[in-house]
């Protein structure tokens, strides 16, 4: 069933490193194009390029800074201009910001939380809607345990960014569900990435992998099969508004 993906264009956003990486590997891997996706990491993005190209599949790199409007738009049209369809969208960009406790929260980094992890989902939703009817494509978002948790300390307003795209997916579902667009949602726990290298210390790391059930902290490999679930209509046709969690039972909803 994995024939799915031959021939299918898939973008994934924030694709130079950690999930976004290996999960444009894996849509590489299945027989996708894949568009990868970077802001500013544009080494580690050819890096990824190279990878797939090597092992004999198709991806090119693409440059966008996800926060605006414009530069959304724009990547939706490059991407369709390279490979003249879209099937699959992985809206996968975003981040922490940095850890702020809530009486060091400024209007500027609300702002900036927001708009890299919300505002930049819903632009690039947008942008891509026209072409993923014409496919009969779907998006994947990348949410977060957060959204259910409140976050660690000092990730409150990445929290809430997160529990806004949750719901977001919800809405796109039921909004494009006559259409024939599947909105989903990918929820990863603590996932050892950049993203925890950067902000979260190795005690506190080391505390949260022996609450989990399986006793370690998440790979971006272990993100990976549900991405390809989910964006294949053949494995999941039916599956539209749901937020699955990948979380070695550290949540279990």
């Amino acid at each position: 069933m994995m024939n799915d993906y031959k021939d299918k264009v898939v973008l994934v956003t924030g694709a130079s490193t950690g999930i976004g990486a290996a999960v444009a590997t894996g849509f590489a891997n299945c027989g996708a194009k894949v568009a990868i996706h970077y802001g500013n990491s544009e080494e580690q993005a050819q890096a990824v390029q190279d990878e797939i190209t090597k092992a004999g599949g198709t991806a090119k790199i693409f440059q966008a800074d996800v926060r605006s409007s414009e530069a959304n738009r724009k990547l939706i049209s490059d991407v369709v201009a390279e490979y003249g369809r879209l099937d699959v969208v992985v809206s996968n960009a975003g981040g922490l910001v940095k850890r702020a406790g809530l009486q060091e929260i400024t209007n500027d980094l609300y702002d900036e939380v927001m708009n890299l992890n919300v505002r930049s989902v819903m632009e690039l939703c947008s942008a891509a809607i026209p072409h993923l009817i014409e496919t009969q494509g779907n998006v994947i978002i990348t949410g977060s345990l957060a959204a259910h948790v409140g976050g660690g300390a000092g990730a409150s307003i990445y929290a809430a960014a997160k529990a806004a795209v949750h719901n977001m997916v919800r809405a796109y579902a039921k909004e494009f569900a006559e259409q024939g667009v599947r909105f989903n949602a990918v929820s990863p726990g603590t996932i050892y990435t950049l993203f925890h290298q950067v902000h979260t210390p190795e005690n506190v790391l080391e505390g949260i992998k022996q609450s989990i059930p399986l006793k370690r902290l998440g790979t971006p490999d272990d993100c990976v099969g549900t991405y390809l679930y989910l964006g294949s209509n053949a494995l999941s046709g039916y599956v539209t508004g749901q937020a699955i969690e990948v979380n070695g039972g550290q949540l279990m909803p």
